[in-house]
């Protein structure tokens, strides 16, 4: 039974698959001095901005220390900022800032032969087969079913 779910267990499976792609991101972000998780919640906070955290963590799926933790970085690096404009008391708004937007674009050379790579690696079934699942998860409606 162990050895069974260690070959066919789809948390086994998708968890190599994510550490061998985050691997691959990593190497091509080392450079710039940027994690593919940090690139990752960047990218996030660009596409929702401005957000609060809680938007941002739903938007990724992220449990509230880890986000926590890379929003730390994001902020002292001055990646992004948080907003007094729209604040209500509980929560201020994110948003990148001109470093972390230039950031995200001089990341995209790397970003880019990180792609080719991890395409090559899953083969053209298998990215559409990721870009599908992303998102179904993606879809809030489709989750709450």
């Amino acid at each position: 039974m162990i050895a069974e779910m260690g070959n066919a267990c789809l948390l086994m499976r998708t968890r190599l698959i994510s550490r061998v792609i985050t691997g691959i991101y990593d190497k091509q972000l080392r450079s710039l001095s940027i994690s593919s998780a940090q690139f990752a919640l960047l990218v996030a906070i660009y596409q929702v901005q401005p957000a609060t955290r809680a938007e941002i963590g739903r938007h990724q799926h992220l449990d509230r220390s880890t986000l926590t933790r890379h929003l730390k970085m994001a902020l002292s690096e001055g990646w992004a900022e948080e907003s007094r404009h729209g604040a209500d008391g509980r929560s201020r708004p994110i948003l990148l800032t001109r470093t972390g937007t230039d950031l995200l674009r001089k990341a995209e050379p790397a970003c880019r032969a990180a792609e080719v790579q991890a395409k090559a690696l899953l083969g053209e079934d298998g990215v559409t087969a990721v870009m599908n699942i992303a998102s179904r998860i993606a879809d809030p409606e489709t989750i709450s079913q």
